[in-house]
């Protein structure tokens, strides 16, 4: 009769083939019935933690990966896979660059950090700084990241994004060609190679890196859904139309200009991202008795090009530039998120 430990390796590597087939919950079956042989297995934990995630349940997931840790300190797969759910599917940023601080500090009872290992706890820090908009930080640290491990296409797709964002178009595109010459079949590196090439004024290329990515996942990288310059007018001036009479009145006068996407200018003078849907710009009313700033130099952007990119359809996209309009114009006034959303702007 096989022994507690013998069961439980067993029942991993059934709970493996059953997950590499898809069948989710005969691997979480397997994966109980391992801890019932061997209760505080930390690989059975992390295996639950990363199927849960893949179906969505998030907390369920970071509470398998917290126990896997408990059980195991040194299992550094855990304690990556926690820290990128924290990033990734929770928020909790600052908690998770504490953490990874952590992992990197040598402390005997936590993994052993070796470069590989490093290198994905700069990587993992490096995605926490740029949900903090703190780019230049996130820049700094991929790069360390790159540096620390093997010379890894993910590291190097994640840089080109962050110098996408930051507007270093021809700098993004050397490191993207790199990234898309390492793993060809990674959306994440053709599409925002795409993004690049678009700014470059390639358009047929970017075309075909936008139709790459959605071939190889369209879930993620819809096609963006393009309307005539006429089309997407009659929606902007119909959503200033639907906005409550009340507020009207006082947006008369500030005029909405319909551009692909902020100019080179934009993005620096203002740190704003180039895939950004719409801005106010000039000083809301709220602020206006207390500035010398003329009220001619108000006015509200649309960003034609980007917000066909987050669309799916046509509805879609009339919805978003409704809601887009109403949000800046909630700027204007200078409203916060609560205001907005009491008003109808939100």
């Amino acid at each position: 009769m096989k022994n507690d430990k013998d069961r439980y390796w067993d029942c991993l590597d059934q709970a493996m083939g059953a997950s590499r087939g898809g069948r989710t919950e005969e691997a979480l079956a397997w994966l109980d019935e391992a801890l019932k042989a061997h209760p505080g297995g930390a690989e059975a934990h992390n295996g639950r933690g990363e199927l849960l995630w893949d179906e969505g349940r998030i907390d369920e997931a970071l509470h398998e990966f917290e126990r896997a840790v408990e059980a195991d300190p040194k299992f550094s797969a855990a304690h990556l896979n926690r820290v990128e759910l924290m990033i990734e599917e929770v928020g909790e940023f600052e908690h998770a660059l504490e953490l990874c601080d952590e992992l990197i500090s040598g402390r005997s009872e936590l993994p052993r950090p070796d470069r590989g290992f490093q290198a994905e706890v700069y990587y993992l820090k490096s995605k926490a700084l740029f949900y903090l908009d703190d780019l230049e930080g996130a820049i700094f640290l991929v790069r360390r990241a790159i540096k620390s491990g093997s010379e890894q296409p993910v590291y190097r797709a994640f840089e080109g994004q962050i110098l996408f964002e930051i507007g270093r178009f021809d700098e993004a595109r050397r490191v993207l060609d790199q990234a898309v010459a390492m793993d060809p079949d990674s959306p994440h590196a053709v599409y925002h190679l795409a993004l690049v090439l678009e700014r470059l004024g390639e358009a047929e290329a970017a075309q075909g890196g936008f139709e790459r990515a959605n071939a190889l996942d369209p879930a993620h990288y819809p096609l963006p859904v393009e309307v005539d310059a006429a089309t997407f007018e009659d929606a902007v001036r119909e959503a200033l139309d639907n906005l409550p009479r009340s507020i009207r009145e006082y947006t008369e006068n500030v005029p909405v200009l319909i551009e692909d996407w902020p100019s080179d200018d934009l993005i620096a003078r203002e740190s704003v991202s180039p895939q950004i849907l719409g801005l106010f710009q000039g000083v809301p009313r709220t602020a206006a008795g207390v500035t010398d700033q003329p009220q001619d130099l108000d006015r509200v952007l649309i960003f034609k090009r980007n917000l066909e990119k987050i669309c799916l359809d046509r509805e879609d996209l009339i919805d978003q530039i409704q809601i887009t309009v109403r949000h800046e114009i909630g700027h204007y006034l200078g409203l916060d998120e609560s205001d907005m959303e009491r008003l109808g702007l939100a």
